[in-house]
């Protein structure tokens, strides 16, 4: 069902606070009640959330310019396991963020790995008919589409073929039923992926198996293919060139075509043992259930009783989402090859690097309760890179390796060089040339500074300061958490006050986080609305980074003249109107100022809880809970980009009630879930949450039948497990 945003907002803002006030009004979401728990959560992920545009203006905020396609979503709906090597998806454009587009209507191939960024999508292969020419495609209709964890399945109109795919953590298993039985051709259109190809290589090693690799910059895939047919000729047009391409034909059996193909980013011998190892003499329906089965045992560790249809949907295709990435880059013997080009085997699941500016927040803390063993060998891989470069590695901006480890180490997870971890984030945190810029200067002034620009804009290249400090200031906080915890109190202590260097771009006069000169002076003139890439602050604006202090809420309130002050500025970001002539491509979807498209300032819903609050906060969650997600004409959008999950972390952690403000804290603030009920299956025991009475106005928390003082549970009562009941006024 289309929603009108225009007048859906307008009444969102005017009645936000103003049902607050009035009494014995509920805001309970609709819900079907259900007494018992979901049993089959895989019945409830649709892999194509999110592959979906993003179209109405008054909904993004702005009219995005001709030929601008707003980066919402850029997921994908391939067969995929939790954080797998391969991801076995169909691919309509290249260059774009996932390679699929769900408005398209034309399927151009199926690669085996993706992350939604604009880059990857490797090996593509598309099943075609015999004599056909380039440009090659087929059109499709949509309602030939299924998919669900493990599984894609679309029929392709022009080649006459039923495609299906499904995958292990190596492998990938094409299924293709064509309805001409006479000739079955087969495109590996290896002088392509989603950004420049610039080597690739395809070659004939017995009567029914292939094999290769593509590079793509530093990515070099290695494949190893077996048919169920035989090959009866290979044709390569422009060998290892960009755009070129092979087609083979297959000896006509009058059975469907299977082609299995293991990766390998080490050698083609590791992708023929991947590929044996994984799926051998198993058949297409035994993957597919098995890749069931795994996401049955993934999604299960959260389980929901309540919520209507849509929410039970939207939680385990969230909860499928934010399970896949960062992916597996090591063999099933344990080979790698690592940063430097060397092929290692040091007995741990060696990792791509978590995307840690996005996902710190949310989605990492998720995998640290949810699988902790893949967390731990993901930190060590890591640490195996930072070795190399002599710093622990970040992502795109701040250096959130730091809440990352904090988080993990402080969980229990110890299989990783807790010591080099530790001494390499130090030396991001002292050391020019590493992965904070502009640390001497942090260090030295207690911020970052921005060149003085006559009439900047959105695109503007400078420091990003504002960003910078505070980003830096709760990655000092983490690393002071992991200092203490490692008993070095001297670095502890250091660090804890650099935690504070917040404060140094904080305005009191105008309450906001404002970029300064060199000079330590105000960048003048200033417009709070106005959105930047890199200048003052990183895809954000001012309102968007004044709250953002996760690690210290109660001094940010402190900064203020009193509460009643903090609560007005806070009003405020959730009411004043965005500009519509501000247009930045993946700032969108917002309420107010605040942008829950982009994750800068995700913490902010959750601030009202400092000044006593917690109503506040709990409307406008579910303000953003209930319109921000599966949104558009299909239900299949999301306001912002999912970022390899954390748009939908957010949605776990604020639908069951439970959100890791600081994430190096390892404490939960408590809201009311959008269920009735919220079991959490970790490890031995489970932590069950229930709410009493339909009002949305949090009143008491009780902790295994004892009042709880404050809004936060420990990691410790989390694990203890046992019930969280929420009461309500």
């Amino acid at each position: 069902m289309k929603k009108t945003y225009s007048a859906f907002r307008l009444a969102r803002i005017i009645s936000c606070f103003t049902l607050l006030m009035l009494s014995g009004k509920s805001l309970v979401l609709a819900q079907q009640y259900a007494t018992e728990f979901v049993e089959n959560p895989v019945d409830f992920v649709n892999p194509f959330l999110g592959t979906a545009p993003l179209t109405d203006p008054d909904f993004i905020g702005y009219t995005p310019p001709e030929g601008w396609r707003v980066w919402a979503g850029l997921t994908y709906p391939g067969a995929t396991l939790p954080n797998s090597m391969v991801q076995l998806s169909p691919i309509t454009e290249y260059g774009s963020g996932a390679g699929y587009e769900y408005e398209d209507s034309e399927i151009i191939g199926f690669t085996h790995t993706n992350k939604g960024h604009w880059n990857l999508c490797h090996i593509p292969v598309l099943p075609i008919a015999a004599e056909v020419t380039k440009p090659f495609k087929s059109s499709f209709d949509k309602t030939t589409e299924k998919a669900s964890p493990g599984y894609y399945s679309v029929y392709l109109e022009d080649y006459s073929v039923k495609v299906e795919v499904t995958a292990t953590l190596r492998a990938g298993f094409h299924k293709y039923t064509f309805k001409d039985n006479a000739t079955h051709t087969i495109l590996f259109d290896l002088g392509r992926a989603n950004h420049n190809v610039d080597e690739w290589e395809l070659k004939q090693t017995s009567r029914n198996t292939l094999e290769g690799f593509q590079r793509t910059g530093g990515d070099k895939v290695y494949f190893s293919v077996v048919f169920n047919e035989d090959i009866s000729e290979l044709i390569t047009v422009n060998p290892n060139e960009s755009k070129g391409y092979a087609t083979l034909s297959l000896r006509s059996q009058n059975k469907p075509v299977t082609l299995k193909i293991g990766l390998s980013f080490v050698s083609t011998a590791n992708a023929k043992e991947n590929l044996q190892q994984e799926i051998g003499d198993k058949n297409f329906d035994e993957i597919k259930s098995l890749g069931e089965k795994i996401w049955h045992t993934v999604l299960s560790k959260i389980q929901i009783s309540g919520g209507s249809q849509k929410e039970k949907q939207l939680f385990y295709s969230s909860l499928y989402r934010s399970m896949q990435w960062p992916a597996l880059r090591s063999d099933i013997n344990g080979d790698f090859t690592d940063a430097a080009g060397t092929v290692q085997n040091k007995g741990f699941g060696y990792y791509t690097n978590p995307s840690l500016w996005d996902t710190y927040r949310n989605k990492l803390v998720l995998l640290s309760l949810l699988s902790p063993e893949v967390t731990g060998d993901i930190i060590q891989s890591l640490i195996d890179k930072g070795e190399h470069s002599g710093f622990m590695p970040t992502f795109f901006h701040g250096d959130h390796a730091a809440p990352f480890v904090a988080q993990a180490y402080e969980k229990g997870i110890t299989n990783f060089d807790v010591k080099k971890a530790y001494e390499l984030l130090l030396n991001n945190a002292y050391k020019e040339g590493g992965t904070r810029p502009h640390i001497k200067e942090y260090i030295e002034k207690g911020f970052i500074s921005d060149p003085d620009v006559k009439n900047p804009n959105t695109e503007t290249k400078a420091k990003a300061g504002v960003s910078k400090t505070l980003e830096y200031a709760l990655d000092d906080y983490s690393l002071a958490v992991l200092a203490k915890a490692l008993n070095d109190n001297k670095n502890a202590a250091v660090l804890l006050k650099r935690s504070e260097n917040y404060k140094n771009v904080f305005d009191p006069k105008t309450h906001f986080m404002r970029g300064k000169l060199a000079d330590g002076s105000f960048i003048n003139p200033f417009d709070s609305e106005y959105p930047y890439y890199e200048y003052m602050y990183r895809e954000a604006n001012a309102w968007q980074l004044s709250f953002y202090v996760p690690h210290d809420m109660p001094g940010l309130v402190n900064l203020y003249e009193s509460k009643d002050a903090f609560e007005a500025k806070l009003d405020s970001l959730f009411t004043i109107p965005w500009n519509p002539m501000h247009i930045a491509r993946n700032v969108s979807g917002f309420l107010g100022q605040y942008c829950h498209g982009n994750q800068p300032d995700h913490e902010a819903p959750f601030a009202y809880y400092f000044i006593d609050k917690p109503e506040k906060s709990q409307q406008i969650i579910d303000t953003l809970l209930e319109d921000y997600y599966g949104i558009g004409d299909e239900e299949l959008a999301l306001s912002g980009m999912d970022d390899a999950g954390e748009m939908s972390a957010w949605y776990i952690f604020a639908a069951s009630g439970l959100y890791p403000l600081s994430p190096a804290d390892n404490k939960y603030l408590i809201s009311l879930p959008i269920f009735d009920r919220v079991k959490f299956n970790l490890g031995r025991n489970s932590l069950e949450l229930s709410k009493e009475g339909t009002s949305r106005k949090l009143k008491q928390i009780e902790f295994n039948g004892l009042p709880v003082d404050g809004y936060f549970l420990s990691q410790e009562q989390l694990i203890q497990g046992g019930t969280l009941t929420l009461k309500t006024k």
